[in-house]
């Protein structure tokens, strides 16, 4: 299974989703650099992600919005923080509107992203997010995050084997 850890800490307002793939560091990294191949997994399979603005650059922006079954489209967004490739993203993210404005009624969180090689030519990703409070953790964890993350990276192998049977 590719999730190996779903960590809540209420002390330290982290929410921690762990992986592991039988991949490089530079493959699992190109899934965060390409939009194309992020939209294949980020959002939970029910909620296919569409990215419309994507620059893994310090100082951009990355906007999306996720289709639900009804039609409807939530939109969230990235700031980027700092990018070290093929090893460390942070972002500064939250949901906003379909002109791509902040919606100040959901938290903002920070996602830190660590990519880093593990046993046996294996790779290990880390997806952490820090949230500003008690309250905004509870909120994200009431809306789904833990499990919407955890169906998201869950999506990565089938990915992984497409991109091993094309070459």
């Amino acid at each position: 299974m590719t999730v190996t850890a779903v960590r809540k800490d209420p002390q330290r307002l982290t929410l921690t989703i762990d992986a592991e793939f039988d991949a490089s560091v530079e493959r699992i990294w190109q899934l965060w650099a390409d939009p194309r191949k992020l939209e294949r997994w980020w959002g939970p399979p029910t909620y296919p992600a569409t990215f419309t603005k994507h620059d893994l650059a310090p100082g951009s922006r990355i906007e999306y919005h996720m289709t639900g079954p009804a039609g409807d489209q939530p939109h969230g967004y990235w700031d980027v923080l700092e990018v070290e490739p093929p090893h460390r993203i942070t972002l500064r993210g939250g949901c906003g509107n379909a002109e791509g404005a902040p919606n100040v009624d959901v938290p903002i969180s920070t996602i830190r992203v660590t990519i880093e090689e593990a046993a046996q030519g294996r790779t290990r990703m880390s997806i952490e997010n820090v949230f500003p409070s008690t309250d905004a953790m509870e909120q994200a964890l009431a809306m789904g995050t833990d499990e919407g993350q955890s169906q998201a990276v869950s999506q990565i192998d089938a990915i992984l084997a497409e991109q091993t049977i094309q070459r």
